[in-house]
């Protein structure tokens, strides 16, 4: 092999091994602004779009053991990655069809488990991890807040009983002084 395409498999090698996720996209009918525009809303979500020869990404996700993606290395492709958020990346891929009715989602594979385009979609469909993370966070809270109020709640009473007693015996004090 040329040293050229070794050192471009090898840069692919070290791109696909950063990031968690991969999602393979054909690009076949987006002019150079469209394509442009595609790469600028994936940056601003933490991801990067590249184009790639297929027997390229072939080879190199062999070498770092991805499923075997040769059933859909055909025609052109592209792969996005990033160090972020898989579903933001979805999410603008997903958007992006629904304007210029294209890229075409393959696949995508996520920690090394192949999903399909329609798998891909629900993630593209799931809330923010931020949001997912305040969710979860709001779930764990919500016992231990039953469990303040409950143990609370005894020493509540007493209070209101207490005050209860003390306007009832202000009344008369206050009757009595009109």
């Amino acid at each position: 092999m040329r040293p050229e395409k070794a050192s471009i498999i090898d840069d692919l090698r070290q791109r696909l091994d950063a990031s968690p996720f991969l999602l393979l996209i054909d690009y076949a009918g987006l002019n150079v602004l469209q394509f442009s525009e595609l790469r600028n809303r994936l940056a601003a979500q933490g991801a990067a779009c590249k184009v790639v020869k297929n027997t390229f990404l072939r080879r190199a996700a062999s070498e770092l053991g991805l499923p075997e993606l040769n059933g859909v290395l055909q025609g052109q492709s592209a792969i996005v990655t990033g160090d972020k958020d898989v579903c933001a990346a979805a999410k603008v891929l997903k958007n992006f069809k629904a304007e210029f009715q294209k890229p075409a989602l393959k696949l995508g594979v996520l920690d090394k488990a192949l999903l399909s385009a329609e798998q891909v979609a629900a993630l593209a469909d799931l809330p923010p991890k931020e949001v997912l993370q305040a969710q979860f966070l709001g779930l764990l809270q919500t016992p231990a807040g039953n469990l303040v109020r409950l143990l609370n709640e005894p020493a509540s009473r007493l209070a209101r009983v207490l005050q209860a007693k003390a306007d009832q015996a202000a009344e008369p004090e206050a009757a009595a002084a009109a």
